[in-house]
């Protein structure tokens, strides 16, 4: 599912709320969790998951056209776990129709 699509969902549920609205909206929670990310918090949100931050320490890698050793430097990169909640509605809609991923 897209941005776009999450907002064409909401106008879909919402009809109160106007095309700018759910565009304001989405695009508003979307800067907020950027901005908590990139201070390095986490966003827990009960029942569906937590996003973070871990830290890759610098390693060495290799260059795949030369096969050279490469100094890779450490990094920040965001994560998800998913909550138990949404693991077992994910889990418990797979088993209800196994045609529906498909």
């Amino acid at each position: 599912m897209t941005k776009r699509e999450i907002i064409e969902e909401l106008l879909t549920r919402r009809q109160s709320f106007s095309r700018r609205d759910s565009e304001t909206t989405v695009n508003a929670i979307f800067d907020e969790m950027t901005k908590v990310l990139a201070r390095g918090d986490r966003i827990e949100l009960r029942g569906f998951g937590t996003f973070g931050v871990k830290e890759r320490g610098a390693r060495q890698g290799r260059n795949p056209k030369t096969g050279e050793l490469v100094p890779v430097d450490s990094k920040r990169v965001p994560f998800f776990r998913a909550g138990k909640e949404l693991r077992i509605e994910v889990n418990g809609a797979a088993q209800d129709d196994p045609f529906e991923s498909r």
